[in-house]
């Protein structure tokens, strides 16, 4: 998985957004960037969905090579001196 979640470069585009009327206004109070801290949160969203999704889609195989290595052991076993 790669830890780029989107382009920082790529070009913006308006939306249009309802939020809750005090916390606009709060917001706007302490100088906060919207458009930037929408970004940045949802950039960490999209990775914790992508997390999710991958470890869905390959919950099979990370299971059955924790199974292996629990009945097999791996290669370095040996080799350890730990």
């Amino acid at each position: 998985m790669s830890n780029v979640i989107f382009d920082k470069a790529g070009p913006k585009r308006a939306a249009n957004l309802s939020i809750n009327a005090d916390l606009l206004q709060q917001a706007k109070k302490l100088n906060i960037n919207l458009s930037q801290t929408l970004e940045q949160h949802l950039a960490e969203i999209i990775r914790q969905a992508q997390r999710s999704q991958w470890l869905a889609e390959n919950k099979g195989a990370l299971e059955e090579y924790n199974r292996r290595i629990e009945a097999r052991g791996t290669f370095s076993d040996g080799l350890r001196r730990f």
